[in-house]
């Protein structure tokens, strides 16, 4: 370097220690300051190009226009890439003049210069590619700046000293050159404006992270304008910004499925390749004795996530690289301040500086530190959308055997835990490399320091490395447990919620009660195990940093007496061991976490490695000319390890017929149907069938949504299709009565429309669908008689809207087989007979048989009813259609009333909220407008619709009554204690540092200290004291969390038990869900580390305070200007921060409850072929949680960089107020206390009913009246009537007539409104709700079944024998399918009884009540589901078997109750007729009327 300055008229030495170190007054030589000071910012832009570039390359974000601004700062580059070149062409000047300038005067103005022309080009480029901001050119600008102050003084000085300017033309250039700099630095901290052709009007509420500049999304301080607002009142979700196009879940997911589609790939791949190679297939037997070969490798789905997300990862890998070796200059720049104040003739500057890298040190470390958790935050954020959404994606497309294995709860749970538990892995990754770099620079640098004493303390680190590798295996075992029992726990629960209103009617809660506490029991027992072993990892990871440090101090001065600890060797080892703590304690939580991680990993990895249903088994291209479906040897079956369920089916079905198919329960008619949509899997033989489908299944799939959405399925409004199907399938008249019309929400899984209401809303949505093919599975069983004929005349028979397409009818109504094309009769999964109606009566088999006996007598009954028909008006069908609308049929889930005006009182707030622009109503402009001349009231009747209630959510500070519950639960003296045992730590832990510092000062005798050992002992004594106290306060934690958790699920679960059935009307099953998933996992699992790191840090915090406040006691004046700093920046971001979280758990419910109305309508969705909207759909709610989490994430980096930013003294609180801040909020704890108040008791103690009650069986009801819940209008109005014991009574009435609501009244699931109801003379309100329930039998029209045993389905609390079940079994005509089943009674029913047919599932509630034998029997339409040999069967079940018993029936097919004693007809909730149906009849009413419409009168 010197030969570059030294010749000419420069002749400087290149470096001067004299003049620049061992000096009151340092300087650089000329020659350093030309030459390379000059080239430090060069070289930097240089480096940085290519990377820069490349990027640039990639991310075009269109280009921005040429502004003022861009002008002006290319004008600059110019100007300073001229101001160069003067200098170059000045130096030729003086070589050419005879002066000989320095070389180092031609290199650097050379370099200089091309540099500026570098940056101008680069200024030009981003502008192209649309960068609003430029950090590599702020840093460049930067670093000129800086390299330029130390000439700037330089040269001012040189010119005070000499008092003349040496070189006034260099000179001069120079502060041109600086000027020009200090312009560029200031102009490229202003953004340009937005680029061209950018997006930015679609979206209405962008993140400012995108646009915001360099400096800007550096600090974090594009996050400040949310931090004010969320201070000044609560956020809503409209604040929220929206998510970058790169976070949301169409791209995220898209990448990962791209990703996982190649490893399966790969996977199927090596699968084949051995095959291959040996060119034949090994056969069973040889396989054995060649010994089994390797499993087929399952997709990895971990090396999916590496390839998806590695970009992201590698970023992160760069930040955390640059903070660990920046975390590692403090203690060496703390070692030569220590020398500093220890030499007392070292120039003063020397601590200036010292004491200004340490401040810059500290601050470059915190920007990269927040930049590195920004980056890998997000990253987390993107793994849980892509997993949600691959999840999603995977469970509308798994065949049914994989359905059988894995529940909706436990894909939930997939959902819900894992993927949460993969986010929340994603920081700690890099701690893989980092933690042993970090390991390894420490004991390097402490070697430095102490020499091989160190090999002590590492010895001892490596000693209990596989320590906590066998408590962590040991953990990981515990967990893999815990995980089963939590789905099952996930599982049952859905169950319950599905089920809840059967368990209701038989008053089998305790039984369920007692299962679900089972579980529970087991959970908290493993739980607290693995919490115990948590302890004893926590006391290790406690004790090893100090140990460490003890065992490496106290072997340094044992080993050798001269060997002296000085305070530089103590407290710079100290500050080395400080940063080893770190990763220390990290490791045991990582090999933790990896170990959760990977059980999830392998669930998640063997979900989405399940089998997919066969899209191509039914071929849709190609078909016979003609034919609209045909099936050539079709054998099926449910799963490949089940028999097959349909045999070598032939069948042809031309364009246009309606065929019917017809058979006894049982015999694979609804099989048919799901083999035709490639539901079931083909075993051989071919399928075809051309066209679109539109299916309409057994049990109607009904969403959350709209009746109107509902309907139209996500396609297009035209309002004059969209009246016709309303009309065809007779949903007028309902419409009149539902609050909201057509815009009337229906809540979820249907619940507040009647059965044969759902069933015609399946059935509106396929006409509306205009499909080609239409695939029926018995529509008209869940109807009335007439208006099934009214569907089957104006929708499915030849004159309907369907007649010319394809209609495939599994029926079990006789009466309209005559109109079809054809028949097909199914028997034991075989085609028994086809042809049609006539040729089947012409061959006198066993349909004609069946047929001649369930016919009327006389065909010509026929030719007289249509004839009568056709001469009745046209107006009179209309009226009498308006006034039966599907009548007597309906299950309202005790939501009858939602037919008169649901909810006044709720709605009316709606009402009042919306009109103000605002509140919970849902944005009017979301849903599409109905029919033009329905125009206006579509907005009232939508607030009038709203069923389900918004969840509600906590706002402002958690009420410290929140945190006072927890600590109750955890028991007060638990609280207590562990608070105690952490204040104890801490002091030891001053104690320990005190005496240390005391013994660093120790006088030295003869340069040696005294009583080593001594100090030795108290120093240990100290410090093994305060792992103790440690470990006592982990382990009083486990037994207070685990004894919370107990007493909160307890709480929660009996509460939500006895909650009344109208609470599960308007609550999704998703949040009560989400409450028993996720926020128990918070009770159980989150917050007690919350806790304890919490109360780790105060008492450490405060422990520094004390330390600081009495060694240096002026430090108790910065401390008040901090505090209130502090308090100040904590409110702004507590507020925020915790509002956020409330947003973010109000918004996750919606992705489960959405994820299991999916699974369970998957095959409605796929018929349709609307999977697609629906992962649209799915993918914007996770959005709309993700939108949340990301502005949460800003907020705690925003926080960090701000309270870091006051000084490093600040630095020592920063994590204490995260922590305050996160753990300010448990949402579940805000979401347990729940509003509902608890249902009345259930057994009232000295008013419980005599033994033998009810031994008549007479019900009474006097002047009773009753409403669903108050506000609501009365649904039963002074209904007054006596059933004598024994009576068999048929309840009929149209639609809303309060049929379904009179029962649920004898059951008090609706609690009298006035008047009473008595049984046996006994006031039902008196007694308890058990001892009601228990003497009642119902056979509710849903048959509900749970997963499980058919005995526990029958008899969940085991009190009955094994002959009762098989005589009821017998009796309800169950006895052949369940001793022909292998497993008996112990049967496995699956979720929902799924794999029974909907008749058997009847049947096993006939046989529920065959068992209690209780003297009052209720029938709500018991018989809708079977055909009508079974339906006779039960009918003769029920005259036999309950001859002594008081009947109700709530009559669909009047047939059923013809020779009844009496027959009740309401209506309005009053009653109209009552009395003998011949007296009925003869009296010409409502009752007439039915009964000539059926055919009866």
């Amino acid at each position: 370097m010197d030969a570059l300055c030294g010749s000419g008229e420069l002749s400087s030495k290149f470096w001067d220690s004299n003049l620049s170190m061992h000096t009151d007054n340092p300087d650089l030589t000329p020659c350093f300051q030309n030459s390379l000071l000059a080239w430090v910012p060069c070289i930097y832009l240089w480096a940085t190009l290519p990377c820069y570039l490349f990027y640039l390359r990639h991310h075009g974000h269109g280009y921005i226009i040429l502004s003022h601004l861009s002008k002006l700062k290319t004008a600059l580059g110019v100007l300073l890439w001229c101001v160069s070149w003067t200098d170059l062409f000045y130096s030729f000047h003086g070589l050419i003049h005879g002066r000989a300038p320095a070389p180092v005067f031609f290199v650097t103005p050379l370099v200089v210069g091309v540099t500026m022309l570098l940056a101008t080009l680069l200024i030009q480029y981003e502008r192209l590619r649309g960068v609003q901001s430029s950090g590599v050119l702020i840093i460049f600008w930067f670093l000129c700046m800086v390299c330029g102050i130390i000439p700037f003084r330089s040269k001012i000085l040189s010119v005070l000293a000499k008092g003349e300017i040496e070189d006034p033309f260099r000179f001069t250039t120079f502060y041109i050159h600086f000027a020009l700099v200090l312009f560029a630095l200031v102009l490229s901290c202003f953004r340009e404006k937005p680029p061209l052709f950018s997006p930015k009007d679609a979206d209405p509420n962008p993140c400012p992270e995108a646009s915001a500049g360099f400096i800007s999304r550096l600090t974090f301080w594009w996050f400040t304008k949310m931090a004010i607002r969320g201070y000044r009142r609560p956020l809503q979700d409209r604040d929220l910004w929206s998510l970058n196009k790169e976070d949301r879940s169409q791209m995220v997911v898209e990448r990962l499925f791209k990703a996982w589609k190649k490893q399966q790939k790969r996977a199927a791949g090596t699968r084949h390749q051995p095959e291959a190679a040996s060119g034949k297939r090994v056969s069973g037997e040889d396989e054995v004795l060649l010994g089994a070969r390797p499993r087929p490798p399952e997709p990895s789905f971990l090396k999916t996530l590496i390839a998806t997300f590695a970009p992201s990862l590698l970023i992160s890998i760069c930040f955390k690289l640059i903070q660990d070796l920046l975390a590692f200059v403090n203690p060496q720049l703390l070692s030569v301040l220590i020398r500093f104040i220890s030499n007392p003739t070292a120039p003063t500057w020397w601590g200036f500086l010292v004491a200004g890298l340490m401040f810059v040190c500290s601050i470059m470390q915190t920007l990269i530190l927040h930049q590195y958790f920004q980056c890998i935050f997000v990253m987390a954020l993107r793994i849980r959308t892509g997993v949600v959404g691959i999840i999603y994606r995977k469970a509308l497309v798994i065949t049914n055997s994989v359905k059988r294995e894995s529940t909706v709860g436990e894909i939930v749970n997939l959902m819900s835990v894992d993927a949460q538990r993969l986010m929340e892995v994603a920081p700690f990754l890099n701690l893989l490399w980092s933690a042993p770099l970090q390991i390894f620079l420490a004991i390097y640098f402490l070697w430095q320091n102490l020499g091989p004493s160190v090999l002590a303390g590492v010895a001892l680190m490596v000693l209990l490395i596989p320590l906590n590798a066998a408590v962590a295996m040991k953990i990981r075992t515990f967990q893999v447990k815990q995980m089963k029992f939590k789905d099952s726990r996930t599982k049952l629960m859905n169950e319950i919620l599905s089920g809840i209103k059967v368990l209701k009617l038989y008053a089998w809660e305790p039984s369920f009660l007692k299962q679900v506490e089972g579980i529970r029991q087991n959970e908290l027992r493993l739980l607290r195990q693995a919490a115990y072993f948590h302890a004893v990892s926590t006391f290790i990871w406690t004790c090893t940093p100090f140990l460490v440090t003890l065992i490496t101090l106290g072997t340094y001065v044992t080993v050798d007496s001269n060997n002296v600890l000085d305070a530089e060797k103590a407290f710079v080892s100290i500050s080395l061991f400080n940063i080893l703590k770190m990763p220390l304690n990290m490791l045991p939580q990582l090999i933790s976490l990896m170990a959760q991680t990977s059980v999830s990993l392998k669930r998640i990895q063997h979900f989405l490695s399940q089998d997919e249903l066969d899209f191509e088994c039914v071929e849709r291209k190609t078909i016979a000319p003609g034919h609209a479906i045909t099936i050539h040897n079709g054998t099926f079956t449910w799963a490949q390890d089940l028999p097959p369920v349909l045999h070598s089916l032939n069948i042809q079905v031309p364009k246009g017929a309606l065929v019917a198919v017809v058979g006894p329960v049982g015999c694979g008619k609804s099989s048919l149907v799901s083999a035709l949509l490639g539901e079931m899997e083909k075993l051989e033989g071919k399928v075809y069938m051309q066209g679109s489908v539109a299916y309409v299944p057994q049990q109607a799939w009904i969403q959350n949504c709209t009746l109107q959405e509902n309907v139209l399925f996500g396609q297009a409004l035209d309002p004059k299709r969209y009246q016709q199907a309303l009309e065809t399938c007779a949903l007028l008249a309902d419409l009149e009565v539902l609050p909201g019309r057509d815009q009337t929400e229906i809540g979820e899984k249907g619940i507040n429309l009647s059965g044969g209401q759902r069933q015609r809303v399946s059935m509106a949505r396929a006409v509306y669908s205009a499909a080609d093919i239409f695939l029926l599975d018995d529509p008209l069983s869940a109807v009335d008689s007439h208006v099934a004929k009214h569907i089957f005349d104006q929708v499915i028979g030849p004159e309907g809207v369907l007649a010319g397409k394809t209609r495939v009818l599994v029926t079990h109504g006789i009466s309209f087989l005559p109109q079809t094309d054809f028949i097909i009769v199914l028997a034991d999964g075989r085609v028994s007979e086809v042809g049609t109606y006539t040729a089947l009566l012409q061959r006198n088999d066993s349909f004609a048989n069946f047929l001649r006996n369930y016919t009327l007598d006389d065909s010509g009954e026929h030719l007289e009813e249509d004839s009568r028909a056709t001469l009745e008006t046209v107006d009179d069908e209309e009226m009498l259609l308006i006034e039966d609308t599907l009548s007597s049929h309906t299950d309202m889930m005790e939501n009858e009333p939602v037919m008169y005006e649901v909810q006044k009182q709720f709605m009316r707030q709606l009402s009042a909220m919306s009109s103000e622009g605002e509140g919970q109503g849902r944005p009017v402009s979301r849903r599409r407008v109905g029919p033009a001349e329905k125009v206006v009231p579509v907005a009232e009747a939508k607030a009038s619709g709203a069923l389900i209630q918004e969840e509600k959510m906590e706002t402002g500070t958690v009420k410290l009554s929140v945190f006072w519950d927890y600590a109750k639960a955890m028991g007060l003296c638990t609280t207590l204690v562990v608070c105690l045992l952490y204040a104890g730590q801490s002091a030891a832990a001053i104690g320990a540092n005190v005496w240390l510092s005391a013994w660093t000062n120790e006088a030295m005798v003869d340069s040696r200290q005294n009583n080593t050992s001594l100090r030795l002992g108290v120093y240990a004594t100290l410090g093994i004291l305060q792992g103790f106290l440690v470990l006592l306060a982990a382990v009083t934690m486990v037994v207070g969390s685990v004894q919370a958790g107990r007493l909160l699920h307890q709480a929660l679960l009996h509460n939500k038990m006895r909650s009344p059935q109208s609470f599960f009307d308007t609550t999704p099953s998703g949040r009560i869900l989400n409450r028993f998933s996720k926020d128990i996992y918070v009770i159980d699992e989150a917050l007690s580390p919350g806790i304890l790191m919490l109360l780790g840090t105060f008492f450490n915090a405060l422990s520094i305070l004390v330390v600081v406040m009495t060694s240096t006691p002026l430090f108790a004046v910065v401390i008040l200007p901090l505090a209130v700093l502090y308090i100040l920046v904590q409110r702004f971001y507590a507020a925020t921060s915790r509002q956020l979280k409330r947003l973010e758990s109000v918004s996750r419910s919606p992705i489960y409850s959405r994820f299991s109305e999916t699974v369970t309508g998957s095959s409605v969705i796929r018929a349709y072929g609307r999977s697609q909207d629906f992962i649209a759909l799915s993918d914007a709610t996770v959005d709309t949680n993700q939108r949340s989490c990301y502005v949460d994430i800003a907020s705690n980096r925003w926080l960090g960089v701000h309270v870091e930013f006051t000084g490093n003294c600040i630095v020592l609180f920063a994590a204490l107020f995260a922590v305050i801040g996160r753990s300010s909020l448990s949402p579940g704890l805000v979401g347990l206390s729940v509003s509902y108040a608890l249902q009345a008791p259930w057994v009232v103690e000295g008013r419980r009913p005599p033994a033998g009650w009810p031994s008549q069986g007479e019900v009474e009801f006097r002047n009773y009246s009753v409403r669903y819940r108050p506000g609501l209008e009365l649904v039963l109005k002074d209904l007054s009537l006596r059933v004598r014991g024994g009576e068999k009574v048929g309840i009929v009435g149209r639609t809303g007539a309060g049929k379904s609501s009179m029962t649920l009244s004898l059951f008090r699931i609706l609690e009298a409104a006035e008047g009473e109801i008595r049984i046996d003379g006994l006031n039902v309100a008196d007694i308890g709700l058990h001892d009601l329930r228990s003497q009642l039998t119902i056979i509710p029209q849903d048959p509900i079944l749970f997963s499980g045993t058919l005995r526990m389905n029958l008899d969940p609390s085991g009190s009955y024998s094994e002959e009762d079940l098989w005589r009821a079994l017998e009796l309800s005509h169950l006895h052949a399918f369940v001793s022909s089943q292998p497993a008996g009674l112990d049967f496995e029913c699956s979720e929902g009884g799924e794999n029974l047919s909907v008749g058997q599932r009847q049947l096993v509630c006939l046989a529920r009540a065959l068992l209690r034998k209780s003297r009052i029997l209720v029938l709500d339409e018991a018989t809708a589901a079977v055909d009508l040999e079974t339906d006779d069967l039960i009918q003769a079940t029920i005259r036999t078997q309950f001859e002594s018993c008081t009947v109700l029936t709530i009559a669909h097919r009047l047939n059923t109750i013809m020779d009844y004693n009496r027959v009740l007809v309401l209506d309005k909730g009053m009653v109209a007729e009552f009395d003998s149906p011949a007296n009925l009849i003869a009296a010409r009413g409502i009752f007439h009327r039915m009964a000539r419409d059926a055919g009866l009168a």
